[in-house]
């Protein structure tokens, strides 16, 4: 599991390319590779991956044909940045809200407003998702835990402060790029059960 609280941006340095596999090698500063061992589970881009092999600074990762055929990570190029999220620990705080590590879907950066006083990013997303992501809920986005804006039929707005912008890689996404989304699990089961039980009284 993990809280949505990403800890570093880390650069792509290699992808070996097989039929069905990529494996990608990530550069990553010593304090991120403390404790790290083959078998551990960390969050790229908000997608839940096992360490494979670790050599000097660079840690590896096999990402299967399934995982890149509906995350972002099927894009990433020799320079990329990721965002980079270790696993919860047990007596951890947990300052954003827990997520999988499964993404949902992607979402399409529609439109972008950088201002002097707001950086405001406008998604879109197919609409059956939109019944998971409300006003003022929570939403994974390329492993960031963020708070909704305003919302449409389609579409999501995000208010992102400086310190968000900071650490992660939103600040590079760009307008026609897609975004890993995982919907908060507990608002999904609400909405699922609310709708089942509407569904069997219709029945009645």
């Amino acid at each position: 599991m993990f809280t949505g609280i990403v800890q570093a941006t880390c650069e792509v340095v290699a992808i070996n390319k097989k039929d069905g596999l990529n494996t990608l090698e990530i550069a990553m500063e010593p304090s991120l590779r403390e404790g790290l061992i083959t078998g551990a589970s960390v969050a790229n881009n908000g997608v839940c991956l096992t360490v494979t092999r670790i050599d000097d600074n660079r840690v590896f990762f096999d990402v299967m044909e399934e995982t890149l055929s509906v995350t972002n990570l099927s894009k990433l190029q020799l320079g990329s940045k990721i965002n980079i999220e270790r696993s919860l620990t047990f007596g951890s705080e947990i300052g954003g809200h827990i997520l999988s590590g499964h993404i949902h879907t992607q979402a399409k950066i529609v439109d972008i407003s950088n201002t002097s006083t707001h950086y405001n990013m406008q998604l879109e997303v197919e609409p059956r998702w939109m019944n998971y992501i409300l006003y003022k809920g929570f939403v994974g986005v390329n492993g960031c835990s963020l708070t909704v804006g305003a919302v449409t039929e389609n579409s999501f707005m995000l208010h992102l402060i400086p310190e968000t912008l900071k650490l992660t890689n939103l600040d590079l996404v760009k307008i026609g790029e897609q975004v890993n989304i995982e919907i908060d699990s507990q608002t999904q089961t609400i909405v699922d059960t609310v709708e089942r039980v509407l569904a069997k009284k219709a029945l009645i």
